[in-house]
């Protein structure tokens, strides 16, 4: 089974706003409302390829049950544990004017929901595989991701881990599977401006040795670098296409990379994956559909290939 964990889940409300003037009344020339979250754009993503899997985490409100609604009616699975006061944050994203946006702040979620969930979690064994992505909310404990890997360390669970800094590094001795920083955060944890793919190999290689087993950095325009299990280094530019929007093309890179290796435990074939989900997301208005992958896909490698079906 595959897991997705979004502590914080949203309703993105995604407003275009032609000649925006602030101060004054503006009306939308396009709007779109999705759920959101790093873990549920995981999942949204693997379903569009095909792949199933449970979204878990904390909703609480009418915002909450409209995100659940939201995810059944695409067809995701969850296991969301219903926090009783409050409400489950709303986004507001402006895409007239580029990177701007409104985060709500979510529900306070006490220490027995959080028990729940590590209930949940403490389920998984061999052969599962876990993504945790993002933040922790102010009202949780700032270890959550390490108790989560220290109650599934030696169990055979595979792990993606998509987060910054302090809780990127905290994990490092638990050895997740995988890790995605992107150049800049890896800048930031080793102190370097890194800018070119041949810069980030070896700071890649420092957090695999740190634990890391397999390193995925994304570096936008710059394309990609893995660092690999085995040892191998693949890079490759960005592909070539029109950025329309970034949010979650991250998410979607984490997603196609686990996808790929899931289905033939190659790291190339995994890698190329990753490259063209994150990318198909950034070129498309919307998370990537299968359609969208498979183009980018053979952009990159000149080869048709079939995505996995249900």
């Amino acid at each position: 089974m595959i897991y997705t964990v979004t502590f914080n889940p949203s309703l993105d409300y995604i407003v275009s706003v032609e000649n925006f003037q602030l101060g004054l009344t503006n009306r939308t020339s396009s709007e779109m409302l999705l759920p959101g979250g790093k873990g549920i754009n995981v999942s949204t993503v693997l379903m569009n390829l095909g792949i199933e899997s449970t979204a878990l985490g904390f909703t609480a409100g009418f915002t909450g049950d409209e995100i659940i609604r939201r995810l059944e009616e695409m067809g995701v699975r969850n296991g969301f544990i219903q926090v009783g006061e409050g409400f489950s944050r709303i986004n507001l994203k402006l895409k007239s004017i580029d990177g701007t946006e409104i985060n709500g702040q979510g529900p306070k979620i006490g220490t027995d929901k959080v028990d729940l969930l590590m209930k949940q979690l403490g389920e998984l064994g061999q052969g599962d595989v876990l993504f945790l992505s993002g933040s922790i909310p102010s009202s949780m404990p700032d270890d959550a991701y390490q108790k989560i890997m220290a109650m599934l360390d030696g169990r055979g669970v595979r792990i993606a881990v998509d987060a910054t800094r302090d809780l990127l590094m905290k994990v490092l001795p638990y050895h997740p599977f995988l890790i995605k920083p992107n150049n800049h955060e890896l800048g930031e944890i080793f102190g370097v401006e890194l800018k070119d793919r041949q810069s980030v190999i070896p700071y890649g290689k420092k957090l695999q040795e740190m634990g890391a087993v397999n390193v995925l950095i994304s570096m936008a325009g710059e394309g990609a670098v893995l660092i690999a299990e085995n040892g191998d280094v693949y890079e490759e530019p960005a592909p070539k296409g029109k950025l329309i929007n970034g949010v979650g093309a991250g998410d979607s890179m984490v997603a196609g990379f686990m996808a790929g290796y899931m289905e033939k435990q190659d790291y190339e074939y995994a890698f190329h994956m990753g490259i063209a989900a994150g990318s198909a997301s950034a070129f498309s208005e919307n998370l990537a559909t299968r359609e969208e992958i498979e183009a980018v896909y053979q952009q990159i490698t000149g080869k048709d290939q079939e995505v996995r079906k249900k």
